[in-house]
């Protein structure tokens, strides 16, 4: 009863809580680097600022490719920095470049490389084509610069502005003169079916000086770029024409590209480093939108908080002690949840496959909230760049104990004694689903040659930490387990199921399994589109409080909807719960997938086959995840239910 009452107050109270985790606050992950002027380098300062160049990646391909991959100019000393796994698994692909700036000197069209083109000849006419598709399908560059990606920023729509972290290779004007993508910012892109490349860069990297701070040198707190487009000719000049190359043409010519970059060094000395990722977070005007969403999600918290206190302080409260105060003759004449106590906990059907789904779902849940509260503190900021999926990988790893305990005891608690199957399938069903669908995927961006592809020994080091620690552990939880006494019924189970009466329409299990997933859904369908922005489109995720706000209401609506739908249910007499408060929250899942397909539909751009299906493959791995996890929050919501109310009935 207390729960009901609470749960509005515990709401409101985690919203203040961790208000300030809502803005841009973050660890930065890594030491301060100083800069100073060349010749008075130290061991506190460095005068070489070293540009890295990460994959490509765009919102109408889910096939990222190397740098290289373009035929880009390369390092001669090309440096790889080590990556963690998150990274791999993400497929980020960080190498050095042939961008390397002396700090404080300014540089004005600085030759990089040239690259030629002759389409007679098979393997150029091949990478020159390679180059056209990256433009067609608006391919973009990510170039970091001291651990901070370098934007490109432009106004967007009411004067705002907007700092990308990435920028196209080039843009196309199609055949009847229609400028795409990026072309439209520049009024010379429009020639017809022509192919329009940025080969150079305007490069502005901002420092703060540290004088009177405790520390020598300047901090790069800003690198941003303007991207352009110059046939320089052959005395090197960065005005002038744009770099048009003929998307097709009767008489291939051979066709000559030359990479170019300008630099310049700001001082600005408001900003600090600890905060220099804000320019960034703050130009993505989403912050009214999660507000908006976050008052939509109480509304419905209260409401169902109303009911199922209601339901508690006032039906269940006058039923019980009306039960408790008659005679047991008079009692059989009553009707509703009452008269089901003698069958309410008879063991479900399919108990191994329920209690597997529920140790899962618990290894899941346990996993999903300390990743989120770390990010809520800062741990997994965008600076540390694939910590956010390694440290979840890791506690998924670590947890198996929990996900072999649950099972195991709820196993046995359901009456189950093929305890070894039980083991290897809590080890072993869910994560082989997945692993599966990852290693199909897997092979498709393989073929395609993309980066995203994971390396081989990648995946003998993730099965390793699947076999060698998650499956030990998630035995040594089931020990414990079935060690344990099972979880005692507060009543006894009569030897001849009762037999349960014609139901109505919407107490029937499946209109009341679809009903249960409407409401968890309506809380997460906003902060869930920012989610798949930052997967599918790109886009960098930082509101981690918001996120962590919605999973706390997210928690609370799938118990407090299952709860009320059971309760109906058991008031019809319908005692079969145990499945049905399972399927009831995790059905939510279902909504996701639906929203996943509108996304495709009305969002994205995608284009082929491939990166159709690598988007519904990697999808259902969500949609599995997010199944055993809300499944779990509902049925050990709905089961503490169940035993509460029926403890408190005097039963002979």
């Amino acid at each position: 009863m207390m729960k009901a009452q609470t749960a509005p107050v515990f709401i409101f109270t985690w919203t203040l809580v961790i208000f300030h985790c809502c803005y841009c606050f973050y660890l930065p992950g890594l030491a301060p680097v100083s800069f100073c002027e060349e010749g008075k380098n130290s061991a506190d300062c460095q005068s070489t600022i070293q540009l890295f160049v990460n994959r490509l990646d765009s919102v109408e391909s889910i096939l990222p490719y190397e740098y290289d991959a373009f035929d880009f100019c390369q390092d001669d000393q090309e440096q790889r920095p080590s990556e963690n796994l998150g990274q791999v698994l993400f497929g980020e692909r960080i190498e050095s470049s042939p961008y390397k700036f002396s700090f404080m000197k300014a540089q004005t069209c600085q030759k990089v490389c040239s690259r030629t083109y002759d389409p007679s000849k098979k393997e150029e006419r091949k990478k020159l084509n390679f180059l056209k598709k990256g433009m067609q399908l608006n391919y973009q560059h990510h170039w970091i610069v001291d651990n901070m990606p370098v934007t490109w920023c432009y106004e967007v729509e009411d004067g705002l502005k907007y700092c990308n972290p990435g920028f196209p290779i080039g843009c196309l004007v199609t055949e009847s003169g229609q400028p795409k993508d990026a072309c439209v910012i520049n009024s010379h892109f429009n020639k017809p079916n022509t192919f329009y490349i940025f080969n150079h860069v305007d490069i502005t990297l901002t420092y703060h000086r540290g004088e009177g701070e405790g520390w020598t040198g300047a901090r790069l707190v800003g690198a941003t770029l303007e991207p352009r487009s110059y046939n320089h000719g052959a005395k090197m000049k960065c005005n002038g024409e744009p770099m048009g190359i003929p998307s097709k043409s009767e008489k291939p010519e051979k066709i000559q590209l030359t990479y170019s970059y300008s630099v310049k060094f700001v001082e600005n000395n408001d900003i600090k480093w600890a905060s220099r990722w804000d320019y960034i977070l703050i130009s993505m005007p989403h912050t009214n939108i999660q507000w908006f969403s976050i008052m939509n999600s109480l509304v419905i918290v209260l409401f169902l908080s109303g009911m199922v206190a209601m339901i508690l302080l006032r039906t269940l409260h006058k039923d019980i002690s009306r039960y408790n105060q008659t005679d047991q003759e008079e009692a059989q004449e009553e009707s509703g949840w009452k008269q089901v106590h003698g069958d309410v906990f008879r063991a479900p059907r399919k108990g191994m496959l329920l209690s597997v789904f529920l140790g899962q779902g618990t290894q899941i849940f346990i996993m999903t909230f300390m990743t989120l509260f770390l990010a809520c503190l800062g741990f997994l900021s965008p600076a540390n760049r694939g910590a956010l999926m390694t440290c979840a990988v890791v506690l998924w790893v670590l947890l198996g104990t929990p996900a072999g305990y649950v099972s195991a005891r709820m196993y046995k608690t359901f009456g189950g004694e093929k305890w070894k199957t039980n083991v290897l399938l809590t080890a072993l069903l869910c994560p082989g689903i997945v692993f599966t669908d990852f290693f199909l995927m897997n092979l498709i961006l393989w073929v395609e040659g993309s980066s995203a592809a994971v390396p081989f020994g990648t995946l003998v080091a993730v099965l390793a930490l699947w076999f060698g620690i998650s499956v030990p552990l998630t035995f040594l939880g089931a020990y414990f387990g079935f060690k344990n006494e099972p979880v005692e019924s507060p009543v006894r189970t009569n030897q001849i199921p009762r037999q349960i009466p014609q139901q109505q329409f919407f107490t029937k299990a499946i209109p009341g399994i679809i009903m249960g997933g409407v409401l968890p859904f309506g809380c997460i369908f906003i902060q869930l589109f920012f989610i798949l922005n930052s997967i599918w489109s790109h886009q960098m995720y930082y509101m981690f409080g918001f996120l962590f706000l919605v999973f706390i209401i997210l928690i609370i609506t799938c118990s407090e909807a299952t709860v009320l739908l059971c309760y109906f249910h058991l008031c019809a007499e319908d005692y079969h719960w145990w499945w049905r408060s399972f399927l009831t929250s995790g059905f939510t899942a279902v909504y996701l997938f639906i929203y996943a397909v509108h996304y495709f539909v009305s969002k994205l751009q995608i284009v082929g086959i491939a990166s159709t299906i690598l988007y519904f493959g990697y999808t259902l791995i969500m949609v599995l995840i997010f199944f055993l996890f809300t499944g779990t929050i509902g049925f050990f919501t709905c089961f503490l239910f169940v035993h509460k109310i029926y403890s408190v009935l005097k039963v002979d």
